[in-house]
């Protein structure tokens, strides 16, 4: 038997940072690194610049990872409300895993058409970093290292997490969702209702 989910809707995230800082940000990455010439800043600035962008990459995780979880507990409540799966103890760790590893086609698709073709990564470190913030970390609030290294913290932290308690595996196989952006999914519904 198939199962169709609820949706998985995705907010946008009003951080008010313009792409050009977040691209300045990426820029005097790779100029610590020595990818790209230096453009005259120092090498502090170049730091600052640095964990500035990386604070708000981890910032924007969380806001993602507020979303999954939002979606993990309505598909884990909605799990529990029907006789056949109860026996399967469904829990959020169980959709984590279906979003990152078994993830639908149509999902894919969408993803992709959206420019996001490595969504594994993302998704899982937002729910690794949500997983341990209750609010969006700021940049005083998290040491230089966590900052340099937060990609590698979120994986660890999401794969403990995952691990926390035993979950069935389930896939697309039996388990479908649809993906929709918060302004894509409120123009269905007002189409829906107008019907």
């Amino acid at each position: 038997m198939v199962w169709t989910l609820p949706p998985l809707i995705l907010h946008p995230f009003n951080e008010r940072v313009p792409p050009s800082a977040l691209l300045e940000n990426s820029k005097a990455a790779l100029m610590l690194s020595g990818l790209i010439p230096n453009d005259g800043s120092d090498e502090r600035e170049l730091r600052r610049r640095l964990l500035a962008g990386r604070c708000g990459e981890a910032r924007m995780l969380f806001y993602l990872g507020k979303d999954l979880f939002r979606w993990m507990e309505q598909c884990t409540e909605w799990a529990a409300g029907i006789e056949e799966l109860q026996p399967l103890e469904l829990i959020d760790q169980s959709f984590a895993r279906l979003l990152t590893s078994h993830s639908p086609g149509a999902v894919r698709e969408k993803l992709a058409r959206w420019g996001v073709s490595d969504y594994v990564p993302i998704f899982s470190r937002a729910v690794g970093l949500h997983a341990i913030f209750t609010a969006p970390p700021s940049v005083d609030s998290l040491t230089d290292e966590f900052l340099r290294n937060y990609h590698r913290y979120a994986d660890a932290l999401y794969q403990s997490w995952l691990d926390s308690l035993p979950s069935p595996v389930i896939t697309d196989a039996n388990f479908l969702f649809e993906l929709y952006a918060s302004g894509e999914y409120s123009k269905m519904l007002e189409s829906q209702w107008g019907e």
